[in-house]
């Protein structure tokens, strides 16, 4: 403990040893000691002193601390002195202490040379993948400050390595989701470093859902207003999506556009804007146009647009664009932004023309831009957005260019000259006396004609009114005029400038226009300049405008159609020859594309310059010239006969062209007619077939319908025969409701009846067994003897039962014969029923009107046919009813006929029980008689008449 107090700075006995000898004895400590604590101790002191002997520390104590990460790592306390030592020794950031100090200059290569030792050893920078992943803040932390560390001296080799290891990007991106806050920010920074230039990461970060994560952040900082953690989260949005095509395709198919319109969301209230919120809300317009770059794939920028447009980001931007209070540079990015967001969309173009600004009354946001880029107190770069924006919004937009020149046009100006209209800026800006905005001006109005050959022709109609009294001049001799007369005007900035972009103008006027050729010929004043310009040998400022004067002569012999008798191809040329000379022509004519100034502009479209001394060639030009270096130099070596042959050729080629033209036009209209045809066809087609299905349809329903039709009067036929067969109870669809029920009723009358015989029987029954035993008595007084009295008393009280007992039998003998009178009328009724029977007359009324029913119904069927689908429903009605009736009422029937049975049946049981009882009165006859009891037989009481006659006679011979 005594050696860690010296080293720590507390008192000694002996001298102070030197620091290097201080961090030999600490690493020998590290690499020797057994116990933890001594050896976190030692790596605690090597961290305090990493800062001050850095390179002593780098060179005896990495191996021994890059040991104990490998050792050690159950101790995070040890894990974290280490990574922090490490850290301390490779990172190039130092304090304000040793700042102030003069150091040698090779300690910023010491950060290089240390992480080169470090990772020479892959499996070191794996190592520290595995640290990160420890949720320990105090192995976490150090862990990625070193790792961002090493990214920063050897980006490219720790890249490969973390790339090559398992999972290695998907463990850092776990940082992001850190519940702590310096974790979470301190990993974007190493996302930062990771992803720079290096589109496979940039691919598995995006991959790994970084957009959402990062736009989660953003958002819970507050936006634009959120500090510099918003700041980092941007510039690796940038890192991921610039120069990045898969990711900005992910991008935007997974709706985060969306997601950035709530950044532009600016208040009312844009006084104090602090410098961070600048600073987000400049990184964020950055990132709009990373994603429209003009650069990016064309389907991929059209796209963007379109979905920057139907989110309302576009909107957004141009309520930027025309709010108060905006700071300069803020609104400078929006203008360039909103030119890239509109650029080539013809939809995002057409919405930007319809933009007002909040002014009284209320103007295009055009001309607000354009009386901002001609006047000359503007910013510069400001000014030089609005003219990138004038030129995205004419980009491929001949709507948009037919607008600018319109009002241009003498049928179009405002007379009252209450408004002031884009032309009139434009003329402005060209004529005035500020070089800056001549040239902005003519840049614009070359754009207005960018590929439009109708519009040059119309510009050819402007007049400008010079001075009082004068004539007007139309705008190209304005424009010759001013170009030559050159220096004689005062003007503020480069007189170079104005030359140049006034030679810009009309070369791209006169390019690829015959009749705009030749009103510049016209002017006899304008070939002598344009020859004695570039005849001349001026200084090197001079020489650009030479080399345009040079392309300009040249654009008119090579779009010259020899309208003009003096101005001929071959006139010219020989012009050339005579004061120029061909080589010394085609010399200036190079200066263009060997100036270093147009080589910058030749690189991107929008114009970005240092200074305005620097803005001279527009990107559309450099274009031209391209196209035209070469064809001209070709036609001023040309002879007269080879420009007739070329002329004879592009005669030809132009009838060829015109005829193919033309069979391109009859092609396109006949493949528009046939295109028609297809589609009528496919229509006739398609209706075809429906009404086929439809035919099919309804020859299937009237077959159904003429089966049922069959079925229907196959079954009323059968019914019509079996109605003729019936009785007068029975109809087309079987027995009357009426009748049933008196059948009903008739057969409740009889069952009753039936009952009442039953009950009778059995009282008849007792009554014979009475008559037994009453035998049975007369026999055992027979065998007794019969000369008491009281034996003849008896005798008498017999007779009387006798009697008593004959009268009954007389009395049920008469009902017997009322029964089977009734059970005759029943068997009458019963075979009335019965189909087999013939019918009578009154059957035969019922029949003719059953007949005259089942025409009419046939007649009405027949009809119902012949209305197929429209009688459908109320024939399948009428027949379900009838059939389900006809089956209902044959239940019935087949029920009364199984009633009239049952009571047949017992008709034939009770004359059965009649029968025996005939015969037990008759066996009782014959004992009476053998009794010597007088009994009359049944063939003497016949009639009521006789049987009282009778019993009369009986009771006087009893008396």
């Amino acid at each position: 403990m005594n050696f860690l107090r010296g080293v720590m700075g507390g008192p000694s006995a002996g001298p102070q040893p030197s620091g290097a000898e201080t961090i030999q004895k600490l690493c020998d400590r590290v690499a020797s000691s057994t116990l933890l604590d001594d050896r976190r101790d030692a790596v605690r002191a090597l961290k305090s002193l990493s800062k001050k002997y850095r390179l002593e520390v780098g060179i005896q104590a990495m191996e021994h601390l890059i040991h104990v990460l490998q050792t050690d790592r159950s101790d995070s306390e040890i894990i974290g002195y280490a990574l922090d030592t490490l850290y301390n020794v490779i990172s190039n950031d130092l304090e304000e202490e040793e700042q102030e100090e003069n150091l040698p200059k090779q300690v910023d290569n010491l950060g290089s040379q240390f992480t080169e030792i470090f990772i020479k050893q892959q499996e070191n920078v794996t190592l520290l993948l595995t640290l990160v992943e420890e949720f320990d803040f105090h192995v976490r932390w150090p862990g990625v400050k070193l790792l961002t560390s090493l990214l920063k001296q050897q980006g490219p080799q720790v890249q490969q390595i973390i790339l090559v290891s398992p999972m290695g990007v998907s463990r850092l991106m776990d940082l992001l989701a850190d519940s702590r806050e310096v974790i979470r920010n301190d990993g974007v920074l190493l996302l930062q470093q990771l992803t720079k230039s290096n589109a496979a990461i940039q691919k598995i970060v995006a991959f790994e859902n970084a957009f959402e994560r990062l736009l989660d952040i953003i958002t819970e900082e507050g936006n634009s207003d959120g500090g510099i953690v918003v700041e980092d989260c941007l510039l690796l949005l940038q890192n991921l999506l610039k120069n990045n095509n898969s990711n900005q395709n992910f991008f935007k198919e997974g709706s985060y556009i969306q997601r950035m319109k709530p950044w532009f969301e600016v208040g009312d209230d844009n006084c104090g804007w602090s410098a961070q919120k600048v600073t987000n809300l400049h990184l964020m317009l950055q990132l709009v146009r990373v994603l429209v770059s003009p650069t990016n794939p064309p389907g991929a920028t059209s796209s963007c647009q379109k979905a920057m447009f139907h989110c309302g980001l576009l909107q957004q931007l141009c309520t930027i664009l025309m709010a108060t209070g905006v700071p300069a540079d803020i609104l400078t990015e929006t203008i360039n932004t909103v030119s890239e967001v509109i650029r080539g969309c013809q939809m995002n173009q057409d919405y930007f023309a319809s933009v007002n600004a909040p002014s009284n009354p209320p103007r295009p946001a055009i001309v607000v831009l354009l009386m901002s880029m001609v006047n000359e107190r503007q910013p510069f770069v400001l000014r030089c957005a609005v003219l990138y924006c004038f030129q995205c919004f004419l980009y491929k937009n001949q709507k948009g260019q037919g607008e600018i020149v319109s009002t241009l046009l003498p049928s179009t100006i405002d007379a009252t000259g209450s408004s002031v209209s884009a032309g009139q800026l434009l003329c402005g800006g060209l004529f005035s006396t500020d070089s800056l905005s001549n040239w902005c001006a003519a840049v614009a109005l070359a754009h207005a004609l960018q590929e439009n050959a109708t519009l040059k022709e119309q510009l050819l109609r402007v007049q400008l009114a010079t001075s009082i009294g004068n004539p007007p001049v139309s705008l190209l001799q304005q424009c010759t005029n001013i170009l030559s007369q050159g220096d004689k005007i005062d003007r503020r900035g480069s007189k170079v400038q104005t030359r140049v972009g006034l030679l810009m103008l009309l070369c791209t006027w006169l390019s690829n226009c015959s009749i705009a050729v030749t009103h510049f010929l016209h002017n006899p004043a304008n070939v002598p300049f344009l020859t004695g310009q570039i005849a001349e040998n001026l200084g090197e400022e001079e020489q650009l405008v030479q080399g345009l004067c040079a392309l300009l002569l040249g654009i008119s012999i090579y779009y010259n159609d020899n309208s003009l008798e003096n101005y001929r191809k071959e006139k010219l040329k020989q012009l050339i020859e005579k004061r120029i000379g061909r080589e010394n022509f085609i010399e200036k004519l190079g200066f263009i594309s060997k100036h270093e100034l147009y080589s910058r502009a030749a690189q991107k479209p929008q114009p970005s310059f240092s200074s305005p001394d620097h803005m001279m060639f527009d990107h559309e030009f450099t274009k031209l010239v391209k196209e035209l270096e070469g064809v001209i130099s070709k036609a001023i070596y040309k002879s007269s006969e080879e420009d007739k042959k070329e002329e004879e050729v592009k005669k030809t080629l132009e009838q060829h062209d015109n005829i193919v033209t033309h069979y391109k036009k009859v092609i396109r209209e006949q493949d528009q007619e046939l295109e028609e045809l297809k589609q009528r066809i496919n229509t006739l087609t398609s209706q075809n077939e429906q009404l086929q299905a439809t035919v099919t349809q309804q020859v299937s329903q009237i077959q159904q319908h003429k089966d049922q039709y069959n079925l229907l009067k196959v079954q009323l036929g059968k019914d019509t025969q079996h109605h003729n067969s019936h009785s007068d109870t029975f109809q087309m669809n079987g027995i009357q409701v009426e009748e049933v029920s008196k059948l009903k009723e008739e057969l409740e009358e009889w069952k009753n009846k039936h009952e009442l015989l039953q009950v009778q029987l059995r009282e008849k029954d007792s009554m014979i067994e009475k008559l037994k035993s009453s035998q049975l008595e007369m026999g055992t007084t027979e065998q007794s003897s019969q000369t008491s009295k009281s034996g003849g008393l008896e005798h008498n009280s017999e007779l009387q039962e006798l009697e008593m007992l004959r009268s009954q039998i007389q009395l049920q003998s008469a009902e017997i014969s009322k029964l089977q009178m009734e059970n005759q009328k029943l068997q009458v009724m019963n075979t009335a029923a019965d189909p087999v029977s013939g019918g009578s007359g009154a059957t035969a009324v019922n029949s003719s009107e059953l007949e005259g029913r089942l025409q009419q119904e046939i007649r009405e069927l027949k009809s119902e046919v012949k209305a197929l689908s429209e009688e459908k429903e109320s024939l399948k009605q009428h027949l379900d009813s009838s059939s389900s009736t006809v089956a209902i009422l044959q239940d019935e029937k087949s029920k009364l006929q199984q009633e009239v049975a049952e009571s047949k049946k017992e008709q034939d049981d009770l004359l059965v029980l009649l029968a025996d009882q005939d015969q037990k009165l008759s066996a009782l006859k014959i004992k009476l008689k053998d009794l010597g009891v007088p009994v009359e037989d049944e063939d003497d009481i016949e009639s009521g008449d006789q049987a009282d006659e009778d019993e009369d006679g009986d009771e006087e011979e009893q008396d």
